[in-house]
Parts: structure tokens; C-alpha cells; sequence
């Protein structure tokens, strides 16, 4: 069975993720990213480290997303029970400024929980279909 408690540590502008408390980075790396939900964005650039450091003996990832001008910073990285590699920052850096990954993350992090479509004003479960329904009402004769 998997645990599936995650810390959400408000902090000044901002959060922290991490699975245990209190969190604390043995090693860490940072970029900045566009606006977007600051949790989700979390929880997927913690996914990404976790698939690249998952055989680091004793990682316990945690982020940090705090709002910065336009955008979010973010703080990458985690505790580690023992000894930290020399190219452990290099790695989780890999992770923040892998194109694909970051294009993902705006994706996922963009998306709002229970938003409101303009036109219906119905909750967007399937925005697609909404769309249509609009798109068909403005293409009928009546």
C-alpha cells in the first residue's frame, strides 16, 4: 500500500511540498516559470524528480513555489538520509529546464478546478463539449 500524505506548508507568497516535516533541502536547484496554480504545479515538478532520483537512497523530495513578480519560483530538491552525489543538483536542474517537462507542468498548472464556463456559465467538466453545444445554438436557423 502507498502512502499518500503530502505536506502543504503555506509559507510568505507561496508553499512548500514535502512529505515529511519539518521540510529541508540537502540539496536543491531553481528556476522560474510563468503564473499558474502554485500546488498543482508542485505536486507535478515533485513527480518529475521523483522518476529521476527515485534510486537516490533516502530522498524525500520537496518544492517550493513562491510567487515572484509575474511568475513562481520554484525550489526544487529534498532531504537526504546519508550521502548526497556530487551531481544531485545537476539532476534535479535537468528536471527544471527540460523543455518538455515545463511545457507540461504550465499545462497542468493552468487548468482551474471548477471554473466556470463564460458562455453557460456550467461547471467545464468537458469543455470540449460545451464548446460544441455553443458552436451548434450560433449554427441553427432559429
Amino acid at each position: 500500500m502507498t502512502r499518500n500524505t503530502w505536506h502543504i506548508t503555506q509559507i510568505e507568497r507561496g508553499l512548500t511540498l514535502s512529505r515529511r516535516l519539518p521540510a529541508s533541502f540537502d540539496v536543491a536547484a531553481e528556476t522560474v516559470l510563468p503564473a499558474g496554480d502554485p500546488l498543482r504545479l508542485a505536486h507535478q515538478v515533485r513527480q518529475d524528480m521523483w522518476r529521476k532520483l527515485q534510486s537516490l537512497r533516502g530522498f524525500s523530495p520537496v518544492v517550493e513555489v513562491t510567487q515572484e513578480g509575474q511568475g513562481l519560483r520554484v525550489r526544487a530538491g529534498g532531504q537526504v538520509m546519508g550521502r548526497v552525489p556530487s551531481n544531485a543538483a545537476d539532476l534535479i536542474a535537468g528536471v527544471l529546464e527540460h523543455p518538455g517537462n515545463r511545457a507540461r507542468w504550465l499545462r497542468h498548472a493552468g487548468r482551474s478546478k471548477g471554473r466556470l464556463c463564460p458562455e453557460t456559465g456550467m461547471k467545464a467538466k468537458n469543455p470540449h463539449k460545451i464548446a460544441a453545444k455553443i458552436d451548434m445554438k450560433s449554427e441553427s436557423g432559429s
